[in-house]
């Protein structure tokens, strides 16, 4: 643990330009009809920018890049998008120049139920035009692949009941097309022999970045013209291809309670929307 806090600090930075055609597949991705942003990317676009561009020979196993550049190099097998907490200040308007700052603001390492696990918290400032117009920090966990015979993760309630709810299914066709519009080449997501037999899954895990844009996406069909000003969520256990799950929302002082439930009724990602 003293090497991987020796990471604390560590920052990077990337630069963009906010062009349409990850947008256009974005809409086509989400079976949105035409070019539905005109003048600006949605919440959470930001995510098909800044794409990692590591060279084949710097891929690892697991079909990220190798550990040891800006996150440290934590020896556990299983790694996962836990969590973000969002704030959006200014829009991100079409041909704007964009740029990324990354910093590792914490490493801790934990032990839990299911065994050791470390957290790495990423703070992400993202500028457009030189103003600042999004700030997330991002929560990766680690982990080690759960023992044979292992207690699946507590269930949780959901946070209220749902006022709308919409049911969904993800198939292969539908993770490959995020993975691509991402550049996200880790093989849970695509390689089924790879996801259950070196990782232990049932199936091929849906992204928890799509899960969170499917999310903002119903909420935004919920109340299209108000200005989202902050987003969060945390994954809480995974959801699989070809399993149906539901996307819902409540009402909350502010803004909106989301939540992903799995096809026994589970919360699998909890998120919360502020508004103007």
């Amino acid at each position: 643990m003293d090497d991987l806090s020796a990471w604390i600090g560590r920052s990077e930075t990337a630069d963009d330009v906010l062009s349409e055609a990850p947008l256009r597949g974005l809409a086509a991705l989400l079976d949105q009809a035409g070019f539905p942003w005109p003048e600006a990317a949605p919440p959470l676009a930001h995510w098909l920018y800044f794409l990692p561009q590591a060279r084949q020979s710097e891929i690892d196993h697991d079909g990220h890049p190798k550990r040891g550049g800006l996150l440290p190099p934590v020896a556990l097998p299983r790694r996962m998008w836990a969590g973000s907490r969002v704030t959006f200040d200014h829009p991100l308007p079409h041909g704007a120049v964009l740029r990324r700052t990354s910093t590792v603001q914490d490493v801790q390492a934990k032990r839990g139920a299911s065994g050791d696990m470390v957290f790495v918290t990423l703070r992400h400032l993202v500028e457009a035009d030189g103003r600042t117009a999004i700030v997330e920090e991002q929560d990766i966990v680690y982990r080690g692949r759960p023992a044979p015979g292992a207690a699946p993760a507590r269930p949780t309630e959901p946070p209220a009941p749902s006022r709308r709810s919409r049911r969904c299914m993800a198939d292969e066709t539908q993770l490959f097309r995020f993975s691509a519009l991402t550049f996200n080449s880790h093989r849970i997501h695509y390689d089924r022999p790879y996801a259950t037999g070196e990782e232990g899954y049932p199936g091929l895990v849906v992204q928890g970045p799509y899960l969170a844009t499917l999310l903002m996406h119903h909420a935004l069909a919920e109340a299209p013209a108000a200005r989202v000003k902050g987003f969060r969520f945390r994954a809480e256990r995974p959801v699989f291809d070809g399993q149906p799950f539901d996307l819902n929302l409540a009402d909350a002082p502010g803004g909106l309670k989301l939540w992903v439930s799995d096809p026994d009724g589970q919360v699998a990602m909890r998120a919360e929307l502020s508004v103007d």
